[in-house]
């Protein structure tokens, strides 16, 4: 199966000591069972370090230092895995972070996720969201699917790079024609579902409740919304099964952009807090929880 990817994928490069928000802190770092079997056969000292590092007998990963950080990771950063054992040595998970994967009518779909802020960066600086190109191959054959949903963001994507309409003039074209809007339910009832959902980080839950669904134009941030909801379309929407499920991931895909275009018109952007923590907020909270996800979408199924 070929592998897919918008343009912009290609520019991605981890930042590692230059990173300002590691993803080797505040997360559970689990261990796929061929690495596992790598670290078994390892035999010199710091190959005994991972080996004690490791805990949970049913999901093996590594215990979390007491401030959250991997146990591997060095004063500057950097993965002491790596610079000891070797880069083929990391797990699955932290291998692919911050990449995700869909299969699709034409293969698989694989993107950037922005809970990686220099991910954000470069989505949120990227223009050419709309042209993808084949990025790799994996084993197996394209399966035959009955609902084509990357035909479907396509034409999303064609609405929303449309320039001969205003930006909130192009959400509300989407809004119309795929008969889901987040002014479903009142803003209200939406800061309501937010309080509800479980955190990484309970202060983000104040930094939510600023939540409103109001079409208006944000003038220089209006790009930066643009290519975040073409982002959000494509890692949610490439994976719909039918056209039921299309429609509810799209309306998953254009709350979380009224809540970045919230934050943003609420907060302000400024060197404190830039668009791409915004970004990276948003993203580790909602999207990297498969139960805040379900209860959005939940709201757009029907």
């Amino acid at each position: 199966m070929k592998l897919y990817a918008p343009k912009y994928y290609s520019n991605f490069a981890c930042a590692a000591d230059k990173c300002t928000h590691s993803c080797c802190v505040g997360w559970e770092i689990y261990i796929d069972a061929l690495t596992m079997e790598k670290y078994r056969t390892l035999d010199f000292p710091y190959a005994r370090e991972v080996m004690a590092s490791i805990g949970g007998e049913d999901e093996p990963r590594f215990r979390m230092c007491s401030d959250g950080r991997c146990p591997h990771l060095d004063e500057r950063g950097l993965c002491k895995i790596i610079k000891n054992c070797g880069e083929e040595y990391l797990s699955d998970i932290c291998r692919e972070h911050p990449r995700f994967y869909n299969e699709s009518a034409r293969g698989v779909e694989v993107g950037l996720g922005m809970a990686c802020e220099e991910a954000a960066r470069i989505i949120l600086s990227s223009d050419n969201y709309r042209d993808f190109e084949v990025v790799g191959e994996m084993p197996g054959e394209t399966e035959s699917l009955e609902f084509d949903a990357i035909a479907e963001v396509e034409k999303v994507l064609e609405i929303l790079s449309d320039d001969n309409n205003s930006y909130p003039e192009r959400l509300a074209i989407l809004y119309k024609k795929y008969g889901v809007s987040p002014s479903k339910i009142t803003d209200a009832q939406w800061r309501e579902l937010l309080e509800g959902l479980e955190y990484l980080n309970e202060e983000h839950k104040k930094v939510f409740l600023v939540y409103s669904s109001e079409l208006a134009t944000q003038g220089d941030s209006d790009k930066l919304l643009e290519r975040a909801l073409a982002y959000f379309v494509y890692r949610h929407c490439a994976a719909a099964c039918d056209e039921v499920d299309f429609r509810a991931s799209l309306g998953l895909a254009l709350f979380l952009e009224r809540l970045f275009a919230s934050v943003i018109r609420k907060k302000g952007i400024n060197r404190v807090l830039p668009a791409t923590r915004v970004a990276r907020i948003v993203s580790e909270e909602l999207e990297y929880s498969e139960e805040n996800t379900d209860a959005i979408r939940l709201e757009f199924w029907f």
